[in-house]
């Protein structure tokens, strides 16, 4: 084993980032979701999601993170690439994974209202699209779960959402 691969980062250690990541998020009112791009166990993107604090909708970290990760490849192509998140991807979120060819996904929990990659639909598993992603779901779940959760009972508290 050489260098590189012993200070490569495992699963668990890109969720705790991920889940790092998900905690800046709630300082502009966004819902803590993070996630990263990791590539030969190195991290190339970390984001948090975006919507509220810059009006836009299709702000969520994965596709941000998606974003930054090709800008930083130089490619939109995520051809070796994994990307890891707290939350499982919704409808859109999946579909970018797919169209990024991203070959590997990690999430944490699953997301029994807009989950698009095992729960409500399988996208990036579908036969008739154009790529397949070997997902990996359960990542440090309880931790990821409990995140939103709290966001939620302090936003009902406050009375919003």
């Amino acid at each position: 084993m050489n260098d590189e691969d012993h200070e490569a980062l495992t699963d668990d250690d890109a969720m705790v980032t991920a889940l790092e990541e998900a905690a800046a998020a709630p300082s502009h009112g966004d819902v803590p979701i993070g996630a990263v791009v990791v590539h030969r166990g190195r991290i190339v993107a970390r984001r948090h999601n975006e919507r509220e604090s810059s009006g836009d909708p299709t702000a969520h970290a994965e596709l941000l993170a998606l974003r930054d990760a090709a800008r930083a490849i130089g490619s939109w192509r995520a051809d070796g690439h994994a990307l890891v998140c707290t939350l499982e991807p919704c409808p859109m979120c999946a579909g970018a994974i797919v169209n990024a060819r991203v070959p590997r996904l990690v999430y944490g929990c699953a997301d029994p209202k807009a989950g698009a990659v095992r729960t409500l639909f399988q996208l990036c598993n579908d036969e008739r699209l154009n790529h397949r992603v070997d997902v990996v779901s359960g990542v440090l779940a309880e931790e990821c779960a409990e995140q939103l959760k709290a966001f939620f009972r302090a936003q009902r508290a406050l009375g919003k959402k």
